[in-house]
């Protein structure tokens, strides 16, 4: 393997039991969101164009859906989603649509539209010139626009009228938002975490996250963040440029919520693929001045070591990372051949193990039309390790994974299909984001 390859809050309540549903659809390509008693996804149509679905989230019942489109997204960040706000039967689900009019105003490339998450009635719309898409900002809907030219800003805007709340300069990201605050990733040649008021657009703190790993972090790599408690826990991929060339600044790293005061910081950690959101558990691996060494899981409240496998551990043959639900315990899968698996607290031997890791190493590119180099959402599958097979019994992949909202959780399968089931309690952030 590569160096680079082997690298929320609660809601009250109980979970209500609901009968797991697949929906009939395939061709789901972005993560999905959930929300408003609504899941919603960008699938690839037959004929390469992109739709945006919305799906009942008691049942799985198809809603409604609308032609989408991409202006600006780049390919390393996947198929965009839709954003979903607002509370069931109140919610919107906002999503870019082609342009309207034909030719229309050269200026403009794409339509933000926001409709009626149960109907599908158009509220409002937005011309857009390019754009890495909405995304949900505590009630308000937020977007970089102009990313593809020098004039890039990042906006916030009212949810029942599309109307800009505040903006300000440059291409951002949102990572994090509650009633008090709203915490976006500013992607310059110095990215820095910021917190902004909600309404006002107000700073409230700015973080440089190179004061956490080091001068030089390179945005090519790749990031992750998630919110624990008052801290967001982040992570700044290496890139390298070309072979031999030294890796740009990464590691992990803990600030508070509450003032953007750095808590814990841990430089040289490759974070490991499959892998949870940072903020529900990191497992990593060690760099070493020989290559790769040892696994390691943290503690994302204080960055400290709570689990530790040597690098000895990993075999000399071809393998892929798995993990079972609970993240306790580490397997090595090998392609139909034996592999190995350990535990992570004590680097004890396990005999067996039901994981999960990747569906496939190699995925295919999306035919989607006038887009190139786009792939799928990796799904995951379930594999026994001691023989390195898919496992029999495959059920719906683990919490890290998916992610929850309100006890539901929603994921794309290898074929594309959504599927869902309420088996949990709360809401929390899974591996691609919330």
């Amino acid at each position: 393997m590569s160096l680079l390859a082997a690298a929320g809050c609660s809601a009250d309540g109980e979970a209500e039991a609901a009968q797991p549903w697949t929906g009939r659809e395939t061709g789901i390509a972005s993560r999905p969101a959930v929300g408003a008693g609504v899941a919603a996804a960008t699938g690839l149509r037959p004929g390469g164009g992109l739709e945006t679905g919305v799906y009942e989230l008691a049942g799985g019942k198809r809603l409604w859906a609308r032609p989408a489109t991409m202006a600006g997204r780049l390919s390393g960040m996947g198929v965009q989603p839709p954003a979903v706000t607002g509370a069931p039967g109140k919610g919107l689900v906002t999503a870019l649509e082609p342009r309207e009019g034909g030719a229309g105003d050269q200026r403009w490339n794409a339509t933000l539209v926001a409709r009626d998450a149960r109907t599908g009635a158009e509220k409002w719309k937005r011309p857009v010139h390019s754009t890495f898409g909405p995304a949900a900002c505590g009630g308000n809907v937020c977007l970089s626009e102009f990313t593809a030219t020098k004039k890039a800003r990042f906006v916030a805007l009212d949810p029942a009228t599309g109307r800009a709340l505040w903006q300000t300069p440059g291409i951002a990201e949102v990572e994090h938002a509650d009633p008090s605050r709203i915490v976006l990733f500013r992607m310059s040649g110095r990215p820095a975490l910021e917190a902004r008021e909600p309404r006002t657009g107000r700073t409230l703190w700015t973080f440089p996250v190179e004061r956490a790993v080091g001068r030089g972090v390179n945005l090519s790599g790749g990031w992750a963040y998630g919110a624990l408690d008052d801290m967001i826990v982040g992570y700044m991929a290496p890139y390298q440029a070309r072979k031999n060339a030294p890796m740009s600044p990464y590691g992990f790293f803990g600030v508070r919520l509450s003032d953007g005061k750095q808590v814990w910081a841990r430089k040289r950690l490759l974070r490991v693929y499959p892998s949870a959101n940072p903020a529900v558990a990191l497992i990593a691996r060690e760099v070493t001045d020989r290559g790769h060494g040892g696994f390691e899981r943290l503690d994302p409240r204080t960055g400290r070591t709570v689990g530790r496998l040597g690098a000895d551990k990993a075999p000399q043959s071809m393998w892929r990372l798995s993990f079972p639900d609970d993240l306790g315990r580490l397997g090595f899968v090998s392609q139909d051949k034996p592999g190995a698996a350990y535990d992570l607290r004590n680097g004890a031997k396990v005999d067996s193990l039901r994981a999960w890791s990747f569906c496939t190493m190699k995925p295919a590119e999306l035919k989607i039309t006038g887009r190139r180099g786009f792939y799928p959402v990796a799904p995951l599958c379930a594999y026994d390790v001691t023989t390195g097979k898919r496992s029999a019994r495959q059920g719906a992949p683990p919490a890290w994974y998916t992610g929850s909202s309100d006890g539901w959780r929603v994921w794309r399968d290898e074929r594309g299909t959504l599927h869902g089931v309420r088996d949990t309690k709360g809401s929390a952030p899974g591996m691609y984001g919330a």
